[in-house]
């Protein structure tokens, strides 16, 4: 399925991981795609209200968490730039459906990086 939202279609996720070495590109790539996923989710499931919202962004959540371990293992990590990057893409993803009021900090509660 595409994006249709024009933003999110437009929007280069983890800009601030690409490029760095010591962020490994197929691991970045990964990432991103979890992030448009979840922009597909988002665009079939329509969330009614933020707690619908969460829930998807809880479950890309969880795939992030067991990305940081594939960074662990390529001697990497989603530290600070890492998870500053993702949970800016997260907000951005929610502000673009419609949701800027949406806590960041909800967003990925479920987090272990």
């Amino acid at each position: 399925m595409a994006i249709t939202n024009e933003r999110a279609a437009g929007h280069e996720f983890l800009r601030e991981l690409a490029g760095d070495a010591y962020y490994p590109p197929h691991l970045v790539e990964r990432g991103r795609a979890v992030l448009r996923a979840l922009c597909e989710r988002i665009e079939a499931e329509r969330p009614a209200g933020l707690g619908e919202l969460y829930a998807l962004t809880h479950a890309a959540t969880e795939e992030f968490n067991e990305l940081a371990e594939d960074f662990e293992e390529a001697d990497s990590e989603i530290e600070t730039v890492a998870r500053d990057a993702i949970g800016a893409d997260f907000a951005f993803v929610a502000a673009a459906y419609g949701f800027a009021e949406a806590d960041v900090e909800e967003l990925i509660a479920p987090r272990d990086w």
